[in-house]
């Protein structure tokens, strides 16, 4: 039997428990517990800080990249932004209860479609604190109970914080067990938990493209994929170049280690000359290193050549390729074949070449004229979100709270017996 066979099912069948205890819960007491949450995590923020700089330690002698160090560094400021971030929640309607439609039949029933908890939900992510307690307090506010498992990277500090969170919940009243860490850094154990179907009801991984093909391929549970984001920007022949500009500096440069940052930037070749030199000159001036074929060496003066898998590399760094094309028809087939289904924009002054962008391009979320970086569900108005889904079942796009039930018939009758 496996090693940690034994260690998962326990974790399954509590979790499991105290899913069947959440679901009970109303709106005002989850409400009451995550403020609790908020106001325990600010309060622990010594101790926080302290066990995370630990793990910032060892992250720097095992060399992990200056942009995942960044992602693991928490400060005062930001744990308050955490807990603010908790907050926000609080002030999110519910949706579970909520009734989404009501059939009157001809017989007499009356049926309800009402929203209900997933169940029990588990969420493998990377080294980002922040999205421990993002993850815990989303599927808390929906009724979920959640098994966490964060990367090494950030164990002492996902610890800490989990313990803080837990400890809320028991003070309140309700199982603890709502919220599970997996301190088994063994990364073969994942397998094990990714097995769990009798007790796990959904798997979402937050990660690079690594992390979530592999959850994809060995999980035995449902999943939801989140996160990788190749994404485009096209310039089309009419577009606003100074604008375009801008929509291209923004979504390289603003925050480039995050999932929906341009990749790839498409310039018709109409507007080629004219704009490679712009772009140039704004790249070089925020340390962007331009990655292209012999037409983009030729105009401009330091670029990186392309290898075989440049255009399917998720930088999430200050590496941008660019690439010529010859007509909006071989841009749309450049992005559907590169695209991980994520964010893609075209910058056009032309109605009828952007409708045909928005209609055929295979995306969570397309934009005419605005930043990939709007993919967000702050961004969107949905407040904190759980992901951004690049799948088309169940979810897709950035996921808030609706993203995280599913749905229930309740049917009333007067003894009604089917003929």
């Amino acid at each position: 039997m496996n090693q940690y066979a034994d260690i998962f099912q326990h974790m399954g069948e509590r979790a499991k428990l105290a899913s069947q205890e959440l679901i009970q819960l109303t709106e005002e007491q989850k409400n009451k517990i995550l403020l609790a949450i908020a106001a325990r995590l600010e309060e622990h923020t010594e101790e926080i800080l302290a066990v995370n700089e630990l793990d910032m330690k060892d992250a720097v002698i095992n060399q992990i990249p200056t942009i995942m160090l960044d992602r693991l560094k928490l400060t005062t400021e930001r744990i308050q932004q955490i807990a603010e971030g908790v907050r926000q929640v609080v002030d999110l309607e519910d949706p579970v209860g909520c009734v989404l439609d009501v059939i009157e039949r001809p017989n007499g029933l009356h049926i309800e479609k009402r929203c209900v908890p997933l169940g029990v939900i588990a969420i493998i992510f990377e080294a980002r604190p922040n999205v421990t307690v993002d993850a815990s307090v989303l599927c808390f506010k929906t009724g979920n109970a959640t098994i966490l498992r964060g990367g090494k990277e950030a164990f002492r500090t996902n610890q800490c914080v989990v313990k803080v969170i837990r400890d809320a919940i028991a003070e309140n009243g309700v199982n603890p067990d709502a919220i599970q860490l997996v301190e088994v850094l063994d990364r073969e154990a994942v397998g094990t938990l990714l097995s769990l179907r009798d007790y796990i009801d959904v798997v979402i991984p937050r990660g690079g493209a690594g992390l979530i093909q592999r959850v994809v391929q060995d999980s035995a549970i449902p999943v939801i994929e989140t996160g990788s984001g190749i994404c485009h920007t096209f310039v089309d022949e009419t577009a606003d170049l100074s604008m375009a500009l801008e929509i291209s500096i923004n979504a390289k440069v603003q925050r480039p280690s995050v999932c929906n940052s341009m990749e790839t930037l498409l310039v018709h070749q109409a507007v080629a000359d004219q704009f490679l030199p712009m772009l140039e000159q704004a790249m070089q001036a925020r340390n962007v290193r331009i990655h292209g074929d012999e037409t983009i060496q030729h105009r401009v003066a330091q670029v990186i050549p392309l290898i075989e898998d440049s255009y399917a590399t998720e930088y999430n760094d200050l590496d941008l390729n660019v690439r010529i094309v010859d007509s909006l028809e071989t841009a749309i087939q450049h992005i559907n074949q590169y695209s991980t289904h994520h964010s893609e924009c075209i910058v056009t002054s032309d109605d009828q070449a952007a409708a045909e962008f928005l209609n055929r391009i295979d995306a969570a979320t397309v934009y005419w004229n605005a930043s990939t970086r709007f993919t967000d569900g702050f961004e969107f108005g949905f407040g904190a979100e759980i992901g951004i889904s690049t799948q088309k079942l169940h979810a897709r796009g950035p996921m808030g709270l609706p993203a995280l039930t599913s749905i229930k018939y309740v049917v009333t009758g007067t003894g009604q017996v089917r003929g």
